[in-house]
């Protein structure tokens, strides 16, 4: 594949994520298909519909990042991981939008800010070599694993099926981080992970409205 189809593929796939279909293709059905839904006031809606639309904008992150690193890695096994890890991302994409469709909710307005400084943030991990990339993945998810089960913790006892949906979620995003520790990942300085918790916090605050 020459540059330019690279380009042509990264932009192709920054749109599809960026402006959602209305029925995303995914590998996997979403876990909450098999659950009937129950009544909610529309107190609990709109309150789970935030929820969704932080989960939403952090699956948009994480698509760019590993979209990114894939494209800088050096290593071509790391960037068969880092695309892998990226399909399993669409997967959550899908279930958090058909969620939000379901609770008569949209995507955050910011999604596009979102993808453009994760997948440069993403590439230039990837630029500073392979361990580093794979330890920014190992913290992205662990942070991402922690802000499920706050979320997790905040669901009215009745909805159940967002509830399968980010136990799932929780579950591929903690095998991810497992995944790029066994790879190698370095341990990252704490000032970076300091500095990864206050970029996560200002989006989940923003997205939760926005």
């Amino acid at each position: 594949m020459t540059f330019v189809d690279h380009i042509i593929s990264e932009v192709d796939t920054a749109l599809r994520t960026i402006f959602p279909p209305k029925h995303r293709l995914c590998k996997r059905n979403s876990p909450g298909n098999h659950i009937e839904d129950t009544p909610l006031s529309d107190k609990q809606k709109k309150q789970i519909a935030g929820l969704m639309r932080v989960n939403h904008a952090g699956e948009i992150c994480a698509q760019a990042l590993y979209q990114g690193q894939a494209l800088t890695a050096k290593k071509q096994e790391i960037k068969i991981k880092m695309a892998q890890a990226a399909a399993e991302e669409v997967d959550h994409l899908a279930w958090c939008e058909k969620r939000l469709y379901e609770l008569n909710a949209r995507p955050s307005l910011l999604n596009f800010l979102w993808y453009t400084g994760s997948f440069m943030i993403g590439a230039a991990a990837g630029l500073a070599g392979d361990k580093y990339s794979l330890g920014f993945v190992a913290e992205t998810e662990r942070q991402v694993s922690a802000h499920i089960e706050g979320h997790l913790q905040k669901l009215p006892e009745e909805d159940i099926k967002t509830r399968v949906i980010l136990n799932q979620m929780q579950e591929d995003e903690s095998q991810h981080a497992e995944m790029a520790i066994q790879a190698g990942a370095a341990e990252l300085p704490a000032p970076i992970k300091e500095l990864m918790r206050i970029t996560s916090k200002l989006m989940t605050q923003s997205s939760y409205y926005f």
